[in-house]
């Protein structure tokens, strides 16, 4: 997935170091990304890295926030925001993550899921960077979760809330399953899996209201 530029100004230097972060650590992980490699393959002075940052956690914390913003815009202006119907916005975010899986694991993985795999135990800060940055996105779903409910008159024991956040769940752990299997093929159909569930899901709840 290409990220676009967010349009708040930026010292180039910085950007040039966050691209390069969001690319090294979904092709090697947090541990493995170096600052003399992140240094070098951004074509920048090891002095100038410290300038914008005290340390490899803090360009850690920095690069989730610059893939929330980044990410955030890319998915604003996706097409399925275009449909009338919330249940058919949410089918679309499906379809539209969807085609997002191809080719290799490191152009469509999730950047703070990457990173939270590592770092939970040992860097609280990256955690909850991660964390917020993937509860955010999930956010960004509860509206239509919740007026599709409204507009089929369900009632259950379960909330948009939790929903979405399972909707992150399933497509982070086929990021994982990806990796495990070089290839985005079981990725795609764990996402199948999960437009299923949701379309039985409402289903079902529509025939007992």
């Amino acid at each position: 997935m290409t990220t676009p530029t967010p349009s708040r100004a930026m010292a180039p230097a910085r950007k040039k170091l966050l691209d390069t972060a969001l690319t090294v650590i979904r092709e090697k992980g947090y541990g493995a990304a170096t600052v003399d490699e992140l240094c070098q393959r951004a074509g920048t002075a090891k002095g100038s890295f410290f300038h914008h940052f005290a340390d490899k956690q803090a360009l850690g914390v920095a690069a989730v926030a610059y893939w929330s913003e980044t990410t955030g815009a890319f998915f604003e202006d996706a097409p399925y925001h275009r449909h009338k119907d919330p249940l058919d916005r949410i089918m679309g975010y499906i379809e539209f993550r969807r085609a997002l899986l191809a080719g290799d694991a490191a152009t469509f993985s999730c950047v703070a899921g990457t990173m939270v795999q590592e770092t939970y135990r040992t860097h609280p800060a990256l955690r909850a960077a991660c964390g917020a940055s993937i509860a955010g996105h999930a956010r960004t779903l509860e509206a239509d979760i919740e007026a599709a409910m409204k507009a089929r008159g369900i009632r259950g024991d379960w909330t948009a809330k939790g929903l979405a956040l399972h909707m992150q769940a399933v497509l982070q752990g086929a990021f994982v399953v990806a990796k495990a299997t070089d290839g985005a093929q079981i990725a795609v159909c764990s996402v199948d899996h999960l437009r299923r569930y949701i379309e039985l899901l409402f289903a079902k709840r529509r025939r007992k209201a």
